[in-house]
């Protein structure tokens, strides 16, 4: 069975995702996230180290608050969706004990499918960090989108994604918009469900898992 839970503080909401694995651990499970190690994760998860509070720094504050204004723009460029959100969400789902979901919003199509929808905020610095966006989703959010669709089930998945540059003083907004089908990605959401399970053991067994260094 699938549902949804919702939290009226941010305490409750961080207590309860403490003992599972959410989309932004995902990536670091598989050595794609650029700021934190499975091995740190498995420390985090069993105890060993406080994981960063990052919630006031500049960047997460602003990726936060302007989270609710630019779904409302979403709903303005793409009518054909019906979007909803509700603070303090969690998916959870009986199949996959160890996870959970906390969505920014989900969709419903004309046809009735249901969807992810993911809302991503980056100042770019430097030329590299708008290769990973060139065409195509980088990898840690393309991680979190695979383990959202293997919580909630759900048949697809939409990025929106707002890129902030200062060119000569300006600044520069660049929006792109990803969509995901369920039905093209399912065999990477099953390798994600298998590496999931495989480090939810090693949390169980209290036995860190193998270091996963990011290739070259």
């Amino acid at each position: 069975m699938i549902s949804m839970e919702t939290f009226k503080t941010r305490q409750d909401w961080l207590a309860a995702r403490q003992g599972r694995i959410g989309g932004s651990d995902a990536a670091a499970i598989l050595g794609l996230n650029p700021y934190k190690t499975n091995v740190q994760l498995w420390e985090e998860k069993t105890g060993r180290r406080q994981s960063e509070d990052i919630s006031d720094k500049p960047y997460v504050k602003y990726g936060t608050e302007a989270e609710e204004p630019l779904r409302e723009l979403f709903k303005l460029d793409f009518p054909e969706y019906k979007v909803l959100y509700e603070e303090g969400n969690m998916w959870l789902n009986d199949a996959i004990p160890w996870g959970h979901a906390s969505l920014d919003g989900w969709l419903l199509d004309q046809g009735g499918r249901r969807g992810i929808w993911e809302c991503k905020t980056t100042e770019i610095m430097r030329s590299g960090q708008m290769k990973l966006w060139k065409g195509r989703i980088p990898d840690n959010y393309y991680i979190q989108l695979l383990h959202y669709l293997l919580i909630t089930g759900f048949d697809f998945a939409v990025l929106k994604g707002q890129l902030k540059f200062d060119i000569d003083g300006e600044m520069w907004l660049q929006t792109k918009h990803y969509k995901i089908e369920r039905s093209e990605v399912q065999e990477d959401i099953e390798f994600l469900k298998e590496k999931e399970f495989e480090f939810w053991q090693h949390i169980k067994q209290d036995k860190p898992p193998a270091l996963i260094l990011p290739s070259l």
